[in-house]
């Protein structure tokens, strides 16, 4: 099941395990000290054969970021403990963050994402169940797909789930740069959002940061015309080291497709930051 009750999968009661202290998944929430739950999206096929799994998690906190770096405390396995995954935790719920490519006869079966804050462990087993297969890249009850994107309008076109890492680009701590991205869309009507929903938008967010370090967007997120337009914000790095910004592109179909995993798009941008 894939429906969505007060912000959390259904499926993840099933999925996630709590050690140590217990915290069930539906707890009410509070401004901090809370744990942050990974959760599996689901999985879907790639034209090249491989298999992504797509991944992403719920910060119980509704107003403390939670930092924990790859490591003892933030790992995938086997073949971890970096899988591509975030080490900045925003707060409340995000769909779709990053996916793992595997092979498409998927030999390891079953991968394990552990993350470990404010002293509790919570862990997501990742299978192929057949009740975990998901379409992304088009509802196929209203046939929509998601926005296609362009990092600074050039390069490779872009849509649904990320990939990797889609630009890289440099900066210098402290010094602020523009990031853009262009977008085009299908302008598909969903019917199961309200009138005068906000037809396409990007929003820009810190995916990882090297410790101590953080990014600031003059805008965060923004609005785009319903055909498609640019977007950008100005990030400024506050110090050396590596970082990746996630940027995401919604259409009307809102923040996690309203639970049925379509129609938006990820692109995860790697910064590279000098003194």
């Amino acid at each position: 099941m894939r429906r969505w009750v007060h912000g959390i999968a259904v499926a993840l009661l099933a999925g996630v395990v709590g050690v140590g202290a217990q915290q069930l998944p539906l707890e009410p929430l509070r401004d901090s000290g809370q744990s942050v739950t990974p959760a599996y999206e689901g999985w879907f096929r790639n034209a090249d054969g491989t298999i992504s799994l797509l991944v992403g998690y719920f910060n119980r906190n509704l107003n403390e970021t939670v930092d924990v770096p790859v490591g003892p405390d933030n790992h995938i396995d086997p073949g971890g403990p970096d899988r591509g995954q975030p080490t900045h935790f925003l707060v409340h719920r995000h769909w779709g963050v990053f996916t793992i490519v595997v092979p498409g006869n998927f030999p390891e079966k079953q991968l394990t994402w552990t993350l470990v804050s404010h002293g509790r462990t919570m862990t997501v087993p990742m299978t192929l169940h057949q009740d975990y297969e998901v379409a992304p890249l088009k509802d196929a009850a209203l046939g929509n797909t998601p926005p296609v994107v362009q990092i600074d309008g050039a390069g490779p076109k872009l849509q649904g789930p990320p990939r990797g890492i889609a630009a890289t680009i440099a900066a210098r701590a402290g010094q602020a740069i523009t990031l853009a991205a262009s977008l085009t869309d299908d302008n598909v009507p969903d019917p199961r959002r309200p009138a005068g929903a906000t037809p396409l938008s990007v929003s820009w967010m810190q995916f990882r940061a090297p410790a101590g370090g953080a990014i600031v967007f003059s805008a965060p997120k923004s609005a785009v015309a319903a055909a498609g337009g640019k977007a950008t914000t100005i990030a400024t790095f506050s110090s050396p080291g590596e970082y990746v910004v996630r940027l995401q592109a919604n259409d009307v179909s809102g923040d996690g497709g309203g639970g049925f995993q379509c129609c938006w798009t990820s692109a995860l941008i790697k910064v590279s930051v000098g003194n």
